[in-house]
């Protein structure tokens, strides 16, 4: 057996436990119960919250994606603005229907981050993160520069909606596209490219060694992320028809960290279960939104603290806590304890 297939062989065996995050049976039910959601509450502010959470649920997962490199990216949410600015501008000053904008707006997402990936391939660590931010930070002043094509400072206005602007419709649209991209990135993060990226992590010096392309693999996952936030980011510039730069700014971006990190970085499921949690939050306590970030900040250090694994390693947690109890009465019953 050669040193390149022993590596991946290795690196395959931890990913395979990984995988099995939850059972398929409950997942499905998950499904159904959220499919059949419109026809128990048909709230307006439900819903609008609910495709919030698909948008953003497609954006931290794509985040994470990147982050399976070794890298950390700051940039994110200049990447969703830019998917979402490209389709606001085809839509507003070309009259391109959203069909057209949406798919090709995530492309040139795509392409604009594999350009911007590949000097930044040659940064690690704190370097690469201060890089992608400063990009980011970049982007949105390019935005304010673009005067009447891109709105400025007051904001793009006038992009074409879609579905006549029927909730229930656009509901349906991102819950199966928030499904499609989840699953796409799934079967990419635990695909051989996804394994050779989890390697590089580890160690890129021992992954260069036995064959594997740094550089090319961790362009192509700057290229998949950027793709799917560009995706996300193009349908909600549809959805809510108006386009600001504070809905992609860096405290865009440290949202979507606090989300992956909450959640838990090390499994697929996290981004998804810290979006879903932190944004009904927020929701909930809409009287204490000018306390909302130091809210989110107090549930990271506790979930640090108490959940290094992140809010997705609770059931697993509290079961082994159970366990323990059970194994600690069993021994004091035990004569002579």
């Amino acid at each position: 057996m050669s040193s390149n297939q022993l590596s991946t062989s290795s690196a395959s065996e931890p990913a395979t436990d990984k995988r099995k995050w939850a059972n398929p049976s409950i997942l499905a039910g998950l499904v159904v119960i959220i499919a059949l959601l419109p026809l128990l509450l048909s709230s307006p502010y439900i819903l609008h919250i609910s495709i919030l959470i698909f948008v953003y649920i497609i954006a931290s997962v794509s985040l994470r994606t990147i982050t399976i490199s070794g890298q950390f990216p700051l940039a994110h949410g200049a990447f969703m603005g830019i998917g979402a600015y490209l389709a606001g501008m085809a839509s507003r000053w070309l009259g391109w229907q959203p069909w057209l904008t949406i798919p090709l707006a995530a492309i040139a997402t795509a392409g604009i981050g594999m350009l911007i990936g590949f000097p930044f391939s040659r940064l690690r660590a704190l370097y690469y993160a201060m890089g992608s931010l400063f990009f980011g930070i970049g982007v949105i002043y390019i935005i304010y520069a673009g005067g009447t094509w891109t709105g400025g400072y007051a904001g793009l206005i006038g992009i074409g909606g879609m579905f006549g602007g029927s909730r229930v419709a656009y509901y349906y649209f991102f819950l199966g596209l928030a499904l499609v991209s989840v699953i796409a990135l799934y079967r990419f993060e635990f695909s051989r490219i996804g394994i050779n990226l989890k390697a590089i992590a580890q160690s890129h010096l021992v992954a260069s060694s036995v064959g594997i392309n740094e550089g090319w693999y961790r362009i192509l996952a700057v290229g998949v992320g950027c793709f799917f936030v560009g995706l996300a980011g193009a349908s909600y510039a549809h959805y809510n028809t108006v386009l600001s730069t504070s809905s992609f700014n860096f405290m865009a971006t440290l949202w979507l960290v606090m989300y992956v990190l909450i959640g838990g970085i090390d499994s697929f499921a996290g981004p998804i279960v810290g979006t879903i949690i932190l944004i009904l939050i927020s929701e909930f306590s809409r009287d204490l939104k000018v306390f909302s970030p130091y809210l989110s900040a107090g549930i990271l250090l506790i979930v640090v603290y108490l959940m290094p694994q992140g809010l997705v390693s609770l059931p697993q947690l509290i079961k082994s806590r159970l366990f323990e109890r059970r194994k600690e009465k069993k021994i004091s019953h035990v004569p002579g304890n």
